[in-house]
């Protein structure tokens, strides 16, 4: 629920997400051999998408999203902060606020 969707959804469609690639990249080779059958080559099977929970879990794969996506967005902030004050301004602030916040 705090995604915003659901668990699985991304997986399902085939889609390599953040999490996945830093699931990929500190896994091993049985590990990076699931992600490759499953993502690369899009054969999935009953139990797969527990499995990738398992080891996005096991990597701290969603944390460390969130941490980057407040790194980068932090990086968004102190660009705009040579700007005058401006709508656009702020709405360039608030829209890097917002996904720097939202949990999904």
């Amino acid at each position: 629920a705090n995604l915003g969707k659901s668990i699985g959804d991304d997986f399902r469609e085939g889609k390599i997400t953040l999490p996945v690639i830093l699931a990929y990249r500190r896994g091993d080779e049985d590990q990076r051999a699931f992600w490759k059958r499953t993502m690369t080559e899009g054969e999935v099977s009953d139990g797969d998408l527990e499995q990738a929970c398992a080891f996005i879990s096991e990597h701290q794969a969603i944390e460390a999203t969130f941490e980057r996506a407040r790194h980068y967005g932090q990086i968004a902030r102190d660009a705009l902060a040579i700007f005058p004050e401006t709508q656009e301004k702020r709405a360039l602030l608030d829209v890097v606020d917002f996904a720097i916040a939202r949990a999904y």
